[in-house]
């Protein structure tokens, strides 16, 4: 199959070659089809960069951990509102500094800029997996 991904709307994101399952067979647009062994590249698929703005997440996690009922960790990461109204609450008497330790660790709550934690590079990183139309579900085969 001809390579469809236009280079010039993403130049600085890395490219990966994917390989469909063997016996594989793909009908493209124009109606022509073809046979995959599951040696040759399907298809290539842009995978999109995350942007960091010196934000890391070790940081985050000792702070939620040791001054979390202080609001520390969510002033850390931006959104000082909710910082105040742990302090003021002492962390919502340690209910809500519990929540937040769980939310930081997990990723779940980042930096209030939209952007990425800073992570080691064998540090641990959550890629969240989703389901859309273009996911291919394979039928279980029971033996």
């Amino acid at each position: 199959l001809p390579n469809l991904w236009d280079y010039k709307h993403a130049p600085l994101c890395p490219v990966f070659s994917c390989f469909p399952a063997p016996n594989i067979t793909c009908k493209d647009f124009s109606g022509n089809e073809t046979h995959f062994t599951g040696n040759e590249v399907g298809f290539h698929k842009p995978i999109s960069c995350r942007n960091v703005n010196g934000y890391s997440y070790k940081v985050a996690v000792a702070l939620s951990l040791f001054l979390g009922w202080l609001g520390a960790d969510r002033f850390y990461l931006g959104y000082p509102a909710l910082g105040l109204l742990k302090f003021c609450t002492v962390g919502f008497c340690g209910i809500g500094s519990l929540i937040d330790f769980i939310l930081i660790s997990m990723q779940i709550v980042g930096p209030s800029d939209g952007s990425s934690y800073i992570i080691d590079y064998y540090g641990t990183r959550l890629t969240r997996l989703s389901i859309t139309n273009e996911t291919f579900r394979k039928t279980q085969l029971y033996p």
